[in-house]
């Protein structure tokens, strides 16, 4: 059909070229024109014939998965492998994920490390953190009688056992020290009386090999005082080796809150080694706890600090007190201690964090017992504890009873028990 009307269009303008010189120019448009709505017609039905849509036909050849995770490492394989049919509970991933342990030394002197920092080292590429906090005890110091030599000794082999599989994963590591990392507690000549161990410490964390891979935004003091960030929070830690903070590094810390940086974040971290609070049966005494809790409490809630994680107590506790969030992380090394109260045994624990910035919470926990790899839950632990320094409810517990307050009263009085 659309030959004969191209034919017939043809010999009308031919016919019409005889009678008018003029007429040529009309026939080579009109030409030009078909010529091209021909060709226009051909291709469109030659594309519907030959190329169907995908909705409409689905290719034969089936699509090529999406390229898998490297695989696991042979250690954490073996580990998972351990934890029965049901696997290693992994949750929900937040926009910021944060592994957090502590407290991972064992007798004075040692050079050894329990099987469960081994453990909690080789779980790493199963969980992923963008980030890994420790809240002290790294090294097993605090004993005047170590040599320089056995020092050297315990932070290689803590090297050996954490910060080198750090560093060679690329996972940045946040940490303050610890009692018997380099204990900051002072003779009656207001001098420090393990000034060979906070040297040692120094030491080991300044030499560029032992780069923690945080993005500092203050050394200050590094080790003992330094703030850091990472994808929009803010962390401070701060030398709670004893429990007290010198007045002039106290106003550091303020001033370090209260910049720009800090309060620009989205959320703002304290790492701390004694606790604020007394959760733990041996760990509720004034020098075991930070001098002026309430005080400090105060000032954290000021400038907007979400969580104070902090070790020592050796045993796993998630609470609050006032606006601020205290996560109590349990032990990986020995002698892990029992709570205040309740029938929990004492456990090795380690804790997921997950960040959500969207989520009115913001952080998730997840902890896990160490030894049995099931995860520690909220109704397993008390309502509430009574430290010396004040009462601190669980995570999840809002608002107490008229007995637990009542009880709570009785044991602290109410002033105590308001917050």
């Amino acid at each position: 059909m659309v030959e004969i009307l191209v034919s017939y269009a043809c010999s009308q303008l031919v016919h019409r070229t005889r009678r008018s010189k003029d007429a040529m120019r009309w026939q080579r448009f009109f030409l030009l024109l078909i010529v091209g709505l021909v060709l226009s017609v051909g291709l469109a039905c030659g594309q519907f014939v030959q190329a169907p849509q995908a909705s409409e036909f689905p290719p034969s050849v089936p699509v090529a998965p999406a390229a898998t995770a490297s695989p696991l490492p042979p250690e954490t394989q073996a580990i998972l492998a351990s934890a029965g049919p049901a696997g290693l509970y992994n949750p929900s991933r937040g926009d910021v994920r944060l592994v957090v342990i502590s407290d991972l030394n064992s007798a004075y002197g040692s050079t050894d490390y329990d099987p469960e920092v081994d453990k909690g080292i080789n779980l790493l590429p199963f969980w992923q953190p963008d980030l890994v906090l420790c809240s002290g005890d790294m090294v097993a110091g605090q004993k005047p009688s170590l040599t320089p030599e056995q020092i050297r000794a315990m932070w290689a082999a803590f090297d050996q056992h954490v910060a080198a599989p750090l560093r060679q994963a690329q996972i940045p590591f946040g940490f303050t020290v610890g009692n018997h990392d380099a204990s900051s507690a002072l003779s009656i000549n207001g001098e420090f009386l393990f000034q060979q161990e906070r040297e040692l410490a120094s030491a080991y964390w300044n030499d560029p090999n032992h780069d923690p891979g945080v993005q500092f935004v203050d050394r200050f003091q590094f080790p003992f005082y330094y703030s850091f960030e990472y994808n929009d929070i803010f962390f401070l830690a701060w030398d709670g080796s004893s429990n007290q903070i010198p007045p002039e590094k106290l106003a550091w810390v303020e001033q370090t809150l209260a910049s720009p940086r800090a309060q620009q974040a989205k959320l703002r971290f304290l790492i701390s080694h004694l606790p604020l609070y007394g959760v733990a049966v041996g760990r509720n005494e004034p020098s075991e706890i930070m001098a002026n809790a309430e005080q400090l409490r105060l000032m954290l809630e000021k400038y907007n600090v979400h969580t104070y994680i902090s070790g020592h107590a050796h045993a796993y506790y998630p609470a609050h007190r006032g606006k601020l969030q205290l996560l109590h992380t349990g032990i990986l090394g020995s002698g892990p201690r029992p709570l205040l109260a309740g029938e929990a045994a004492p456990r090795k624990t380690l804790t997921v964090i997950d960040v959500q910035f969207d989520s009115p919470e913001f952080t998730t926990y997840t902890t896990y017992d160490m030894q049995t790899l099931q995860t520690v839950e909220y109704e397993e632990l008390p309502r509430f504890l009574t430290g010396v320094t004040g009462m601190v409810r669980r995570r999840d517990v809002q608002e107490l009873n008229a007995a637990e307050q009542r009880l709570c009263e009785q044991q602290l009085g109410r002033a105590l028990c308001a917050a």
